[in-house]
């Protein structure tokens, strides 16, 4: 089960809905009941150091 992000338009209302990745379901606002739509967070992964690079092991023998 994924979480997801979502806003209502109409309220501004962000909620939080979570349903398996390969279900697509129309979510309503809880406070209004107004059709929501997903909002894309970025992510929170940070690749820090070396070694996440394909230049970073060339040359090393």
């Amino acid at each position: 089960m994924a979480r997801y992000s979502y806003q209502c338009p109409e309220c501004k209302t962000k909620f939080e809905v979570e349903h398996p990745m390969s279900v697509h379901p129309k979510v309503t606002c809880p406070t209004c009941g107004h059709f929501a739509e997903r909002v894309f967070d970025t992510s929170g992964i940070v690749f820090k150091g070396s070694g996440f690079y394909n230049t970073d092991q060339k040359g090393k023998k």
